[in-house]
């Protein structure tokens, strides 16, 4: 073998040996890696959101608040014609005159009202409330009552009185032992007919009419010295 090529082998084996010698390059375990080719690749695709289509769109719409409801008629309105509102009641109606009822008037009901209901009370008593007059089952045709009603439990239009605080039926008028007293008249439109006997009390008489009370009214008087 000629000597150059001789040389020539020496010289690569040394290249090797000195290559093997040399320390191997690593990438830690915990270095993250990406490869160039993933940061080629295209963004995952988005979802589009889109309208829903005539047949995913809900048969019956979303509830919404409903108004509230109106009246439309007007509250029914109680008077009489013998005294103004809040002014002093005239003797003729009371223990010191004639203690005749006063006659009371009344506007158009509803139109389902199946009977009134009256109620006298003098808040200023004493001792309580003293009930003065109790009178149920007016005719819902009737838009009043006249002067000096009957103090029968029983009327001739169908009408039935109750008791008052002093053991009878029928109007007794103010008879305050001591000052100023108001006394307050209540009309009541129901939509039935109460199933009470003559001489029934004013708390049977509100019992009964719980839950059938169409529209109500007051007027009042005072009395005393």
């Amino acid at each position: 073998m000629p000597r150059s090529i001789q040389i020539l082998w020496v010289v690569m084996l040394l290249v090797i040996s000195q290559a093997c010698m040399l320390p191997s390059l690593s990438v830690p375990a915990d270095a993250a890696y990406t490869p160039q080719t993933a940061l080629l690749q295209p963004p995952p695709a988005t979802e589009e959101l889109s309208q829903p289509t005539a047949s995913e769109t809900p048969s019956t719409p979303l509830a919404s608040p409903s108004p509230e409801p109106t009246l439309q008629r007007s509250r029914i309105a109680l008077w009489s014609s013998a005294f103004n509102y809040g002014t002093a009641i005239p003797a003729m109606y009371t223990c010191d005159g004639q203690d005749v009822s006063p006659a009371l008037s009344w506007t158009e009901p509803p139109p389902e009202s199946q009977s009134f209901a009256l109620i006298m009370e003098d808040p200023d008593s004493p001792g309580g409330t003293w009930d003065h007059w109790v009178i149920f089952n007016i005719p819902s045709t009737a838009r009043g009552l006249s002067a000096s009603m009957p103090t029968t439990g029983q009327l001739s239009d169908g009408s039935v009185q109750g008791t008052n605080s002093w053991g009878g039926t029928g109007y007794r008028g103010p008879c305050p032992p001591s000052g100023n007293h108001r006394y307050i008249f209540r009309l009541y439109a129901l939509d039935i007919l109460l199933a009470l006997q003559q001489g029934a009390t004013k708390s049977q008489v509100l019992q009964a009419m719980q839950g059938h009370i169409l529209e109500s009214a007051e007027w009042y008087g005072t009395y005393g010295e």
